[in-house]
């Protein structure tokens, strides 16, 4: 492992442009467990009957019930050591963007700037009556479902089953991974489309990947140029150092 990491370092150090895309591995470390993990929220809540947008449309107040759980976890969360690391190495100019799967807004609460969020923010909520955009706030949720001051109902600015992922993201994360020479992919499963095809453009692009994750996954054999299993909360910081 100490040659892979000192072999991630080099090749972030050479790079003139580095960016990361990130899943929920690194957000479990601040205790938001993966949705499809054993302790994920679709354990308890069918994600086809409870986080399609037909349902939300059908039954907020049912589909609500099942947020408000989330956003409670969210709020509880802090960045980890994997989220300030990332934000260190832009800081420092290591790294010039984050495309995230998260929905928790736990990257731009560690410092980061440049970040792309691929599913949206549960830091956000969007009146479906009106568009105005509100920060999510525990005593707006605290009656479901929620109400814009116009009367509308509030929605997450989150990407539903069944919704489209919003042109500007896949745009934005398209080209970051076109452009960039290397790509750390940290904490995704890379099954999730189309997500999952980001770095294989940025292969394909001549970019070389720097995996980290816990267990294997697709890009492990046939993409990355580097897996290194572990936890993001301790590998990065020893890829930091050796930066």
């Amino acid at each position: 492992m100490d040659r892979k990491i000192i072999s991630a370092a080099l090749l972030i150090k050479k790079a003139k442009k580095v960016s990361a895309l990130t899943g929920a591995g690194i957000s479990a470390e601040s205790g938001i467990a993966p949705f499809r993990g054993s302790n994920g929220i679709w354990k308890k809540y069918d994600p086809e009957e409870y986080a399609h947008i037909d349902s939300f449309m059908n039954n907020p107040a049912k589909v609500w019930k099942m947020i408000s759980e989330l956003l409670d976890i969210i709020f509880k969360a802090e960045p980890n050591k994997g989220h300030l690391c990332l934000s260190a190495m832009e800081k420092s100019g290591c790294l010039y963007s984050i495309i995230t799967q998260n929905v928790d807004g736990l990257h731009q609460a560690a410092g980061s700037r440049n970040v792309i969020e691929f599913h949206g923010n549960n830091m956000l909520l969007i009146c479906m009556a009106c568009g105005k955009k509100i920060k999510t706030e525990k005593e707006i949720y605290r009656k479901i479902p929620p109400l814009c001051p116009c009367g509308g109902i509030l929605r997450p600015d989150v990407v539903f089953f069944g919704e489209p992922i919003p042109q500007r993201a896949i745009t934005e994360s398209f080209a970051e991974a076109k452009s960039c020479d290397v790509m750390l992919v940290i904490g995704t499963s890379a099954v999730v489309t189309p997500a999952a095809e980001i770095p294989i453009i940025a292969k394909e692009n001549g970019a070389k990947i720097i995996e980290i994750n816990i267990e294997s996954t697709p890009l492990t054999d046939a993409v990355a140029n580097i897996s290194i299993f572990g936890k993001a909360g301790e590998i990065l910081p020893e890829i930091v150092k050796n930066l």
